[in-house]
């Protein structure tokens, strides 16, 4: 069962095995990146183990989520139903289980747990044998309540509990002491145990499941799995579409891409896989229409069109990584946040007709709008901090930051310093290459904040609205700077690839970046901003 779950394969016989006897009353399962993959995949254990031909561990399970029970009469009712499989059908009035009983047991906390009782009375029924019930021994008495099994209730997305029916919290987790029967209580949640438990000791101690995230082989595993299911149908076996199963490896090399472009920004191998979806089919489409356009000759050895797609070579493999991975965050933009539809994004931002019959110097990589990009026009749509920004970035990565006080530094006259005239030294030795040649320098955040100001207060002063409120010369400048807007924008030109983060992305105390732009870009940026951008570099040759 665990290998039908790569990356959890932990979790599934740490289940497996608590459920053989007698799981604790109560459970909590942290998963801080994805807890409905985890949920689903606890549902596909306690489904296994509800059909299991082993008696002993077999349960009865119900799964809800907290953010769909509204009320707790909602609960309660989702609960009831699904431990005995009872459908709501609108012809019967959409009547819950037992409706026809003098008691409700949605009323309050004491009818759940009557109901909690007949559920069990019914089960005990159902699993109860076929002969005359007279004259039974102990022993078999016994023998009915092992066949009974265990009553296991999961709750997702636990913490929803907290905000919406504190009340419920305390009794859900002794439940099983509540109603005295054999149940266990499954807490799925994003949230660690320590910020949800109840004050004063109200709840006990869960056995606590940690769940750590995937890594790159386990989320590259899973994803795989996903086409193999999803080729093996005859629709995609028997036909040229973007999953036939000839195209697995291509596929497989796809989704390393994939993986290492978004997994920095989401782990969750759902959200990976929605994203998949999204650009896969136009990834494919290439080397579709190239089958489709093959000479009549290489369609099969004996005449017969068989609808065998052949493998791309290794070139071409390249050749799709280096058009299409460009678009990969531009997906993860739109679809992470729900903000498109997946085949919609898909239908969307199709490539041009028989791409790979153009010669590999033809065709360039595509933008993160799904255009072809040209130049520096995509940077012309930032706004105009953003610019600022990156221009000081620039000239952070290139400029030694001894060089600041000298390019920056102000004197009483107000006047900004010229910087140094470059004289032919008569030493000889090795000749040193400008740092825009070497590459990016990592640089400070408080350092880029200074070296922005400095931008905004020499060309960015005289275009803005009247402050007579600020006297001192520079506060208005050092306010501009201050504001948590600026620090957002950073972030986010951080993840978009604009700016490289040299340090952990946990905080923005004490970060350090690196300028993502090229010497072309910036001056194109600085240009716009009017700025003199080779007066500002401290070795612009």
């Amino acid at each position: 069962m665990a290998s039908d779950h790569p990356g959890y394969e932990r979790l599934v016989d740490e289940l497996s095995v608590l459920f053989s006897a007698r799981a604790p009353p109560f459970l909590y399962v942290h998963d801080p990146v994805s807890s409905r993959t985890t949920a689903a995949v606890i549902n596909r254990v306690l489904s296994s183990l509800a059909h299991s031909s082993d008696a002993s561990s077999r349960v009865t399970y119900a799964q809800i989520n907290a953010v769909a029970c509204l009320s707790p009469r909602i609960l309660y009712d989702t609960v009831l139903n699904q431990l005995v499989q009872w459908q709501v059908k609108w012809e019967d009035g959409c009547a819950n289980w037992g409706g026809d009983s003098d008691q409700r047991w949605n009323q309050n906390l004491d009818g759940f747990l009557h109901g909690l009782k007949a559920v069990h009375s019914f089960i005990s029924q159902r699993h109860a044998p076929n002969s005359d019930a007279k004259g039974k021994s102990k022993e078999a008495d016994a023998d009915v309540a092992v066949e009974e099994g265990q009553i296991v209730i999961v709750v997702e997305h636990a913490e929803r509990l907290q905000d919406r029916m504190p009340d419920l919290v305390v009794p859900l987790t002794r439940l099983a002491e509540l109603a005295r029967l054999d149940l266990s209580m499954i807490f799925v949640s994003e949230v660690p145990w320590e910020e949800i438990r109840p004050p004063f000791g109200g709840s006990p101690d869960p056995y606590y499941v940690d769940v750590a995230p995937l890594d790159r082989p386990a989320l590259l595993s899973r994803l795989e799995s996903v086409f193999h299911d999803i080729s093996s149908l005859p629709e995609h076996r028997d036909a040229v579409t973007p999953y036939h199963p000839s195209l697995r490896p291509l596929y497989f090399r796809f989704l390393e891409v994939l993986v290492d472009s978004c997994s920095l920004y989401v782990q969750d191998a759902s959200e990976l896989q929605y994203i998949a979806a999204a650009r896969w089919p136009g990834f494919v489409q290439p080397v579709l229409d190239a089958h489709r356009h093959r000479p009549d000759s290489d369609v099969d050895m004996v005449g017969n069109d068989s609808y065998g797609v052949k493998t791309p070579t290794e070139d071409v493999r390249m050749r799709l990584i280096r058009i299409f991975k460009p678009t990969f965050k531009a997906a993860l933009e739109s679809l992470y946040p729900r903000l498109d539809h997946a085949a919609s994004w898909a239908a969307s931002h199709e490539p041009e007709a028989n791409l790979l019959a153009k010669p590999a110097s033809e065709t360039q990589p595509l933008a993160d709008d799904g255009e072809v990009e040209v130049g520096d026009g995509r940077m012309a749509d930032l706004p105009q901090m953003s610019k600022f920004i990156l221009v000081a970035a620039y000239i952070a990565s290139t400029n030694p930051h001894t060089s600041d006080l000298r390019m920056f530094g102000r004197g009483l006259d107000e006047k900004k310093r010229r910087r140094r005239v470059n004289r032919v030294s008569a030493k000889t030795g090795p000749t040193k290459l400008p740092q825009r040649v070497v590459g990016p320098s990592p640089f400070p955040l408080d350092r880029l904040i200074a070296i922005l100001g400095a931008l905004l207060e020499d060309n960015d002063a005289d275009q803005r609205p009247p402050a007579p409120e600020y006297l001192i010369p520079g506060e208005y400048t050092d306010m501009e700077t201050s504001r948590v807007g600026i620090y957002s924008t950073i972030v986010e030109l951080a993840d978009v690839g604009l700016l490289h983060r040299n340090s952990g992305a946990e905080k923005l105390d004490g970060a350090t970046f690196k300028c993502g732009v090229s010497y072309d870009t910036a001056s194109a940026l600085a240009q716009q901003l009017d700025v003199p951008f080779n007066d500002l570099l401290w070795d612009p040759a």
